[in-house]
């Protein structure tokens, strides 16, 4: 039942709401990552390191589901200029641009250059700055390899472990096992479910992990934004993946569950989308990180495929500058909680604050449990992230 207070302010925005519900429906088909994971990685992983790291795989995507013409003139079809609220039109407006090239993105997943320069309009490149942090990081030398990092939790085992870590949060977990992942887990936003790698095998570590990343933010913030009265919280603010995901490795960081190893990982991801964005193929990109950096073959392929997949893609070099803006702000007292209410981009603070002035926007329901106490004991990770440019 809804209170009387949001029922006048729906009288009062109606035609805001009638637009937002619009894009509700047309957003939900339109998961970039539910089609950009190949569906053939392990095959063409082994006929790559068959071939002597010489000759690409060859990815094959799942199909598209939706007419991608059609969905585009839906989008632009919303008679905006009803909104009357200056602030919140252009906003509006600015998620149409941004969901628009979503759909250019996913229909031309696989088609090489013409994806790559539809991604690169929503995930960027990846800066001077963010290459120099990412080899700055990778300087340190490694720590000694403890038992918590041994793979020894089976993907039922993870689901057990992931079932009894949500009891701490106030929503359900919906958990599906899956063969065609990218990552060993993630947030599938549509469903509000945790999809987890079938064959994968976990550490001690990589669970924590994955708690405080997919559940801890992902999710916390997948239920945030479905209890605020515009839809537009759970589906998602123009370029909101560098502040979601800096959200959900910070989650990583004051859980203790963040390790020099971890960050390392990101870094090479910022390197390997610098490798694509200078014209290097898989097989390049690869080169550099298994034998320049001397990365395993298992994990280099692992991140030379996420930066390579649908003909180049560079959302993963905003895993380290979204933790080092999360971190900036933590070191200077300001709080998270505005910042998970929904799958929102810092730089739209201000235009959410007028959405709370208006009463458009609620307190969060769902706090993160990690963001109450820092946990990190590893004064070496402090060094590091209080020296990032």
């Amino acid at each position: 039942m809804k209170n009387s207070a949001l029922v006048d302010i729906e009288n009062v925005y109606a035609d805001l709401f009638e637009i937002d519900i619009n894009l509700d429906r047309l957003v939900k088909k339109i998961e970039l990552l539910s089609y950009l994971n190949p569906l053939n990685i392990e095959k063409e992983k082994q006929r790559f390191f068959a071939s002597k790291y010489t000759e690409d795989p060859i990815f094959k995507y799942p199909k598209i589901k939706f007419d991608p013409y059609k969905l585009h003139r839906l989008f632009y079809s919303q008679r905006l200029e009803r909104i009357e609220d200056d602030e919140i039109r252009k906003m509006y407006q600015e998620i149409i641009y941004y969901y628009s090239n979503m759909i250019q993105c996913i229909e031309t997943i696989g088609e090489g250059k013409k994806f790559y320069y539809n991604s690169l309009r929503v995930f960027g490149t990846p800066t001077q700055k963010d290459v120099q942090n990412a080899r700055y990081i990778l300087h340190f030398e490694d720590e000694p390899v403890s038992s918590e990092m041994e793979k020894v939790y089976t993907a039922e085992e993870a689901k057990a472990y992931f079932e009894k870590f949500v009891q701490q949060y106030n929503f359900p977990l919906n958990i599906r096992l899956s063969t065609s992942l990218a990552a060993d887990a993630m947030v599938s936003n549509s469903t509000q479910s945790l999809v987890i790698k079938k064959n994968a095998k976990f550490s001690k570590n990589k669970l924590l992990t994955l708690a405080n990343h997919e559940i801890g933010v992902h999710l916390v913030t997948t239920f945030n934004g479905m209890d605020q009265p515009l839809k537009i919280f759970s589906n998602g603010f123009p370029k909101n993946v560098e502040t979601q995901e800096g959200l959900a490795v910070f989650s990583e960081y004051m859980s203790g569950a963040l390790t020099l190893k971890r960050l390392k990982e990101l870094s090479y991801r910022v390197l390997a989308s610098d490798s694509l964005i200078k014209g290097s193929s898989f097989s390049d990109t690869f080169d550099m990180i298994h034998n320049q950096y001397k990365l395993n073959r298992n994990d280099a392929f692992t991140i030379t495929m996420r930066a390579h997949r649908g003909g180049g893609f560079t959302k993963d070099r905003l895993y380290l500058s979204g933790l080092r803006k999360i971190y900036k702000r933590y070191k200077k007292g300001v709080s998270m909680d505005n910042l998970l209410c929904g799958k929102v981009n810092m730089e739209y603070e201000q235009g959410i604050q007028h959405l709370f002035d208006q009463g458009l926007v609620h307190n969060i329901t769902h706090k993160n449990v990690a963001f109450s106490e820092n946990k990190n004991a590893n004064t070496t990770l402090d060094f590091i992230l209080n020296n990032l440019k």
